[in-house]
């Protein structure tokens, strides 16, 4: 039987594919997905993401072990994967935080989705794998974890990360609120453009708050 995930005939699997909706939104408005159980590594941490230098450390370390899973996989079992985009939760004590850009309070935790075939041992080893290549004090903190959010609101953004405080604005002070929905877990951000490689007014990043109805709200999802 196929584990849910696995693509059929060991095909190269590909999560941006396999989950469209969810990696693909438009960007003209905000849509409600409902985002199914999926694993990550993650790395968690605190600051600024421009100027903390653990912010670096982990998606070195994130990368690292992605693609020593990758090519574990491919070599031990014939499963082979596209290494997914690095995603990221924020949260901080004040939301509004975020369309003030005050990143310092963030807290975040950086993920990068793995196949559902993927499981501890494999982390494990690639994890040492990778520290074998170059030590990394992120790495201790890299784990498997498994996410479900549920029923959330998202968009496509383009342009420079620093300009999406207006959309965050608009969703948590009007279209949230004129649904009757409220915060159901941290700020969800994919980055779908390499950074280093990418001019700023052309990063493509969706922007995911998973929701739920506000106490009190008559609006049904």
């Amino acid at each position: 039987m196929r584990v849910d995930g696995e693509p059929a005939g060991h095909a190269k699997y590909d999560v941006k594919k396999a989950h469209r909706g969810l990696y693909a939104p438009g960007a003209g408005d905000f849509v409600l997905v409902d985002v199914p159980p999926m694993q990550y590594l993650a790395v968690d941490g605190h600051g600024d993401p421009n100027t903390a230098p653990q912010y670096g450390i982990a998606v070195e370390a994130l990368f690292g072990t992605a693609y020593a899973v990758k090519f574990a996989s491919k070599r031990m079992s014939g499963r082979d994967f596209v290494v997914a985009p690095l995603e990221g939760l924020w949260w901080a004590d004040d939301p509004a935080s975020f369309s003030a850009r005050r990143k310092d309070e963030w807290s975040w935790r950086l993920l990068i989705h793995q196949p559902d075939w993927i499981d501890q041992a494999a982390v494990a080893a690639a994890v040492e794998a990778t520290r074998a290549k170059r030590e990394n004090p992120a790495l201790d903190r890299l784990r498997l974890e498994r996410l479900h959010e549920g029923q959330s609101a998202q968009i496509l953004h383009v342009g420079p990360y620093d300009a999406e405080a207006p959309t965050l604005a608009r969703l948590h002070d009007e279209w949230m609120p004129g649904r009757g929905l409220t915060f159901a877990g941290p700020h969800h951000e994919i980055y779908l453009s390499d950074a280093r490689r990418t001019a700023p007014e052309r990063l493509r990043t969706v922007l995911r708050q998973p929701v739920r109805r506000a106490a009190g709200a008559d609006a049904a999802l």
